[in-house]
């Protein structure tokens, strides 16, 4: 099991001082979120890459549908050189909120999907380099030698973890089918009256087995794909039962990462979070 935290808030500076504080204590991962409007993640993620030297950095998550798959490819492949090798993209379709909606109009889940599936097809034939073609409903490219950019340092390009929702009760899982596709699953559960992430071990359990055979089913390797527990060990944004991290990474978690979300926003917050990375891991308390 692997262990990082989410910053809820903090400016580029705090979180690159963040960073470093997290790569002190023993965390593996500190990961950021893209704004529609506010703190530009890679800027932060850049800034944090040049104050530390183990620790992985990524987003939880990107809305991939609002941004342009060479736009991306561009801004993670920057961090991705700058960190040596250090990058993971957390990716979803993104969840609607009134920092969305005051500058984009909302396009419909089908066309978020679809641009989803697009932009990261994209993105993962610009990192592997150039010849690259794309047609695609929404976006297009074609190959190019231009001034490109070098190679990133893992290969075949960062990481990405997606969003894979089990729709309890239906037989087709086409969400989870996505997420088995690329390196790691950031799971939920949708049932008839919630959506949420697991919150038992039984529930990672049966969502693990549900992607474990869609990639089985897709003829890619089970070994190294990452499962991420979205937990609080201090049970404010979401309870885990049990909290023993030992027994989540049986059910098939690899990384357990701290969603401290319910933090309040200011000098307070900040120094609470501080604190608790300072605390370190779970594991290590």
């Amino acid at each position: 099991m692997r262990y990082g935290f989410v910053v809820p808030y903090a400016d580029s500076r705090e979180f690159a001082e963040l960073a470093a504080v997290g790569e002190q204590h023993g965390w593996d991962g500190i990961f950021t979120w893209e704004a529609v409007f506010g703190v530009d993640a890679w800027v932060s993620l850049a800034a944090a890459a040049m104050s530390t030297e183990r620790i992985r950095l990524g987003t939880l998550l990107t809305p991939v549908p609002r941004v342009r798959p060479w736009d991306l490819a561009s801004k993670v492949g920057t961090v991705e050189r700058l960190s040596n090798g250090r990058v993971i993209l957390g990716a979803g379709l993104g969840a609607l909120h009134e920092g969305w909606t005051a500058f984009e109009a909302d396009e419909g889940r089908r066309v978020r999907a679809e641009k989803l599936d697009e932009g990261l097809a994209i993105y993962d034939g610009l990192m592997k380099g150039q010849p690259f073609a794309y047609d695609g409903k929404h976006y297009s490219a074609q190959p190019t030698d231009f001034m490109l950019p070098a190679p990133p340092v893992q290969q075949p390009r960062p990481p990405v973890w997606v969003v894979g929702a089990q729709v309890v009760g239906r037989d087709r899982q086409p969400s989870l089918a996505r997420a088995a596709r690329w390196d790691g699953l950031l799971p939920q559960i949708i049932s008839p009256t919630d959506r949420d992430k697991p919150t038992t071990v039984e529930s990672l359990a049966e969502i693990v087995a549900l992607t474990r055979a869609e990639r089985e089913q897709a003829g890619l390797p089970w070994e190294g794909y990452d499962v991420v527990l979205e937990a609080d060990s201090y049970g404010e944004f979401v309870t885990t039962e049990p909290k023993d991290p030992a027994a989540w990474a049986e059910a098939g978690a690899t990384w357990w990462i701290e969603s401290w979300w319910s933090l309040e926003r200011g000098t307070a917050g900040l120094a609470e979070l501080r604190r608790r990375i300072e605390s370190g891991p779970p594991a290590a308390a």
